[in-house]
């Protein structure tokens, strides 16, 4: 039998950022996020927090799609007075989004939500209040999000910088923290987003080298789902091939499972998380004999769900295609209307093209089976053979 091993995750990019480390969360649920954490991947509910069983129902969707954060929105007393139900019966920590009104900070605090997020610049008389806030959080060990937007940045910063510049989100994040240091209260994460790429990165390298907070990333507004999955890979990938990143949140005007696949993906592509599903399928050419596009998007449908670390090479001519295959876990080299099959670099069959999807999804169940087997199987204990 091919001993199938297991993927190694791609060596990191580069050394992570130091930053201090926070915990969400007080039991078994809670998530780690800086000090060399993993990168975490959260998203946000698109339900009317009010409407606890709604909410809860989109937080088991996102948590089985891998989200490990969850915010919910509170622009009401009738959000708040549901905070707490929905905290305690969450499977993953939950943080309250807070605008516009400071004692709905205090009621997520009370209602034991993981963390807090607040927008310094449309909470009026934010400032007023930091320290009563400081004070409740730190008594409640819960941590503060500082999340700065370029839509709903300060006036007062606005006038000074003329727009939403990468100067003008840091300057307001780090004087919201000092606020909050000077009542001693440094369990924060910041985040400084914006709609531009450009902009967002050069605002969170300014705020990388000017503070040690985890620092929370995101491209807000991103739009729909192709474009601003493009933009959260292009600005994620450049801070976080820096080392600069602790949770992410992809924006997108799409079904919030959809964000999580898409952070889980970057994250997977850096080498900072360890990959599951991985198709490699080239882009067809005037080589190809085969159908390339339909091959790939048949295997990709019927390995759908697949958890466990499998690299699938569909590969469409003779070219690049034994290569490619070879060197995946799983993959098929195809030609003249036959794919060579092939398993950890070993060719196990030649079959018709009408069978390609097929046999790759066979083989695929069966190394997943193996490897499953093989993680299961007790390790160091002597076992006793009777004759």
């Amino acid at each position: 039998m091919v001993d199938l091993g297991m993927p190694k995750v791609p060596q990191q990019v580069a050394p992570r950022r130091e930053s201090r480390q926070l915990k969400l969360g007080h039991d078994d649920r809670a998530v780690l996020v800086g000090g060399g954490a993993p990168v975490s991947v959260q998203s946000m509910c698109t339900t009317v927090t009010a409407d606890v069983n709604s909410t809860l129902q989109q937080i088991a969707e996102l948590t089985a799609s891998g989200c490990q954060i969850v915010r919910v929105a509170v622009p009401s007393a009738d959000d708040a007075e549901a905070l707490p139900e929905i905290a305690r019966k969450s499977q993953i920590p939950v943080i309250a989004d807070i605008h516009f009104q400071p004692r709905y900070v205090f009621a997520a605090i009370e209602a034991g939500c993981a963390a807090v997020r607040v927008n310094p610049g449309n909470i009026k008389a934010f400032d007023d209040k930091v320290g009563e806030i400081a004070k409740a959080a730190a008594e409640a060990e819960v941590p503060i999000r500082i999340g700065v937007n370029a839509g709903s940045l300060d006036k007062r910063l606005m006038e000074k910088y003329g727009s939403a510049t990468a100067d003008a989100l840091v300057e307001s994040a780090l004087w919201e923290c000092s606020l909050f240091e000077e009542h001693g209260f440094r369990d924060i994460k910041i985040s400084v987003k914006h709609h531009d790429p450009i902009v967002m990165i050069n605002a969170y390298r300014k705020l990388a080298a000017a503070c040690d907070y985890p620092l929370h990333l995101g491209v807000t507004e991103a739009g729909p789902e192709f474009q601003g999955t493009v933009k959260s890979a292009v600005a994620f990938g450049a801070l976080l091939a820096e080392g600069i990143g602790d949770t992410i949140r992809v924006s997108l005007s799409a079904p919030p499972a959809e964000e999580v696949k898409v952070g889980a993906a970057i994250l997977e592509s850096l080498g900072l998380k360890e990959r599951r599903l991985e198709i490699v399928s080239c882009p067809s050419c005037g080589r190809a004999q085969v159908d390339v596009y339909k091959l790939a998007n048949e295997v990709t449908a019927g390995l759908d769900g697949m958890e466990v670390p499998l690299r699938v090479a569909v590969m469409g001519c003779v070219v690049n295609g034994p290569g490619e295959a070879r060197d995946a876990d799983l993959g098929v080299a195809s030609g003249n209307g036959k794919g060579q099959i092939f398993v950890k670099g070993e060719v196990v069959a030649t079959v018709p093209e009408s069978k390609i999807v097929e046999t790759l999804i066979e083989e695929a169940m069966r190394i997943a089976e193996d490897m499953t087997e093989e993680e299961d199987a007790p390790v160091g204990k002597p076992q006793v053979i009777t004759p």
